[in-house]
């Protein structure tokens, strides 16, 4: 049995379709202890480059351009976490002239224990737009996918309710 645990992070601005917006990726935090004994496992690898495609074709359907980043490439190579790095990333989102930064982060607790954000900032202000976090209790593609577009659907581009 599979379950999903959901942290709910509401904000009342809403990212509209047309903004420029500067994706630093998602960083892989894994302090399992099969990562430590076993090392990277290539399908974590795989699926968090899913993960990416994922969240850059999504923001690209809901009409945000997405930004180079080579011109910041070399201050983005120094950074571990643009998820924690105590503001560079709208910085850097602001020097690249986006309206938005976004960051995500998947941690391994176990391999029946992870957890996923996506962070949306507004560059100039440095405060939270949109966000979402979700544990999952499955190591598999299909619950990664799913607990992202949990967070895509539901915090990052929830649909208007009536």
């Amino acid at each position: 049995m599979r379950l999903i645990t959901l942290i709910f992070l509401g904000f009342t601005s809403i990212a509209a379709a047309g903004e420029k917006t500067a994706f630093f990726g998602i960083t892989y935090l894994d302090g399992s202890l099969q990562g430590e004994m076993q090392g990277k496992d290539p399908a974590e690898a795989a699926r968090l480059e899913m993960l990416h495609r994922m969240v850059a074709d999504r923001f690209a359907a809901e009409g945000h351009e997405l930004v180079d980043l080579a011109p910041v490439r070399t201050d983005l190579d120094r950074i571990v976490n643009p998820a924690k790095c105590y503001g560079c990333d709208t910085r850097m989102a602001t020097e690249l002239g986006a309206d938005l930064s976004l960051v995500g982060e998947v941690q391994k607790v176990s391999n029946l224990i992870i957890a996923m954000n996506l962070q949306l900032r507004d560059a100039e202000t440095g405060e939270m737009v949109r966000g979402g976090v979700v544990d999952i209790r499955a190591n598999t593609d299909d619950a990664w996918r799913r607990g992202m577009r949990y967070i895509l659907d539901n915090r990052i581009f929830p649909k208007e309710t009536q």
